[in-house]
């Protein structure tokens, strides 16, 4: 009786999990299992959750954009319908596994995530689309090259406005710019505003720090890093 009365609710147990759990097993998608994604609904919501301004140089075709910083973000997916599928990203995943978890938690029932976000689908050469308005680059690929072709180091920051790391390392580095300006140059690009170059170095995550010397690069580094550790690069 016991073993029959233990299976039985081993077995409904197993009939109210098949119900209820409809969120695919693997929802967190490379890029290309992401675009594949993309292409085999035909009702999705492409939803891309970073700033007006990132969406505008560059984003997903057909994707709408409600900014996970934005205190209206909770509001504005309500007018979302649930039933349909989401795919959401952000630049490199952080935000979008914010959204993502906040989607789920407010009744969206199925919800993909695009793994290392808009830096691994530009890697990856995937197509994207922007505003006729949006802001274009600030350093070309050739600017770029020149910058790093120096004689003396140079230290370069890619950041993002929105990164609290790099709020968090920009003291150090401006610190290192005067203190060793006789043989530093300090660089900073906002990956946002640069997505090419961003992508020409395989950027992957932020902040990365890169130290050139005569245009080769000696030394590289992603997530915080203190200013010791960059100091004790070129003493």
């Amino acid at each position: 009786m016991n073993n029959l009365f233990s299976s039985t609710i081993l077995g409904l147990a197993l009939i109210i999990s098949s119900c209820t759990n409809s969120q695919p097993s693997e929802t967190n998608l490379d890029p290309k299992d992401y675009a594949n994604k993309i292409e085999e609904f035909t009702d999705e919501t492409i939803l891309d959750v970073r700033t007006p301004g990132e969406f505008n140089e560059g984003h997903i075709e057909g994707a709408i954009n409600i900014n996970w910083n934005s205190p209206s973000f909770a509001q504005e997916i309500q007018k979302l319908d649930k039933n349909k599928p989401v795919m959401v990203y952000c630049l490199s995943g952080g935000r979008s596994s914010s959204a993502a978890s906040k989607l789920k938690k407010e009744g969206f029932t199925t919800v993909y995530e695009l793994n290392g976000g808009m830096m691994q689908w530009r890697n990856q050469k995937l197509p994207e689309t922007e505003h006729s308005s949006a802001k274009k680059e600030e350093i070309s690929i050739e600017g770029f090259k020149k910058l790093v072709q120096s004689e003396d180091y140079v230290l370069v920051d890619f950041y993002a406005e929105w990164c609290g790391p790099c709020k968090k390392m920009k003291p150090s580095l401006d610190e290192i710019s005067t203190e060793y300006a006789a043989h530093v140059t300090v660089i900073r690009i906002d990956v946002d505003k640069n997505p090419t170059i961003a992508k020409e170095m395989n950027i992957e995550g932020l902040p990365t720090i890169h130290l050139y010397k005569k245009n080769a690069l000696i030394w590289q580094k992603l997530g915080f890093v203190s200013k010791e550790e960059m100091v004790e690069q070129f003493k």
